[in-house]
């Protein structure tokens, strides 16, 4: 079995909505790219479509697949444009969204070797915290960085990094009001309180326990980047991703507590078009951003 041709004449039925569409495209018979279809599916034991009188549409594994298949093509693709211009480099312009702390703290910082490694390369950032689902098509962007479980049958999804949730003071603030050994501590401490998280803190112990407690204090922030600000300021104690505070725990600004006690954070994620074909300078772009988020 022709492997490449299979996920090729696969992914265009995915995308075409059909068989007849997809021959048409790719110059095939119906028949042959039926059974194609049908000896990929007994190849891989499942079925791939749904099929009814008027619709067809992949089934769950089925789209599984497909979000695999298109990265090997354009993997192929990007590795065949690579041979054929030889030592080209990456270039254009690439518009992404980020959220404005991750920009601030993570991203920004580590751009000039990434800008001086593709001089060709313009990055477009916009900085969002928004929630709200972006449609990175009709928005004309390449790639968006989110935080969160996110799905969408039209982006490709590369999660970054899982990172954990810390709870961090200034050592001013530690100095002042002492150290919390346990999360039940923190209920005689001034906690500032992200509008996202809400004051109900949640920790796990090493035995699996989990602990839910309700904090208080004197501020609600509902912006990050201030949230991080207000530890080091030493207005209180606070609970972020471990990404957000890294800088700050690197150079001692602020200072880990309760590190006994886990806290799973959000995934954080790279979103980008399902496109058959990946360019150079968005690949480059995104290893640069897994780069960047490991942990150290």
């Amino acid at each position: 079995m022709n492997k490449f041709l299979a996920l090729t004449v696969f992914t265009r039925v995915a995308e075409s909505g059909g068989f007849t569409a997809a021959a048409r495209k790719l110059g095939m018979s119906v028949s042959a790219v039926t059974k194609t279809i049908a000896r990929l599916e007994d190849v891989l034991g499942t079925q791939l479509f749904n099929r009814t009188t008027r619709q067809l549409s992949t089934t769950d594994y089925g789209q599984e697949f497909y979000e695999r298949a298109v990265m090997i093509l354009a993997d192929l693709a990007d590795a065949e444009l690579t041979l054929q211009r030889g030592n080209v480099a990456p270039r254009g312009r690439i518009r992404a969204v980020v959220p404005l702390s991750f920009g601030r703290v993570t991203l920004v910082p580590e751009l000039p070797p990434f800008l001086e490694k593709y001089p060709e390369i313009t990055l477009d950032l916009s900085f969002s915290d928004s929630n709200k689902p972006i449609d990175l098509i009709a928005e004309g962007y390449d790639v968006a960085v989110r935080t969160g479980n996110i799905s969408d049958s039209r982006l490709i999804t590369r999660q970054l990094i899982r990172s954990p949730q810390v709870t961090v003071a200034s050592p001013l603030y530690l100095k002042l009001h002492g150290v919390p050994r346990t999360p039940e501590d923190l209920q005689g401490h001034i906690c500032i309180v992200g509008s996202r998280s809400g004051p109900e803190w949640r920790f796990v112990d090493r035995n699996g326990r989990e602990i839910i407690v309700h904090v208080k204090g004197n501020a609600i922030i509902n912006s990050g980047d201030a949230l991080r600000e207000a530890a080091v300021a030493g207005l209180g104690i606070i609970q972020g991703t471990w990404w957000l505070v890294r800088k700050d725990l690197e150079r001692g600004a602020v200072q880990s507590v309760l590190t006994d006690y886990t806290v799973e954070g959000a995934p954080i994620s790279v979103l980008y078009p399902a496109n058959r074909h990946l360019p150079a300078k968005v690949r480059v772009f995104l290893d640069f951003l897994v780069s960047i988020t490991k942990a150290d």
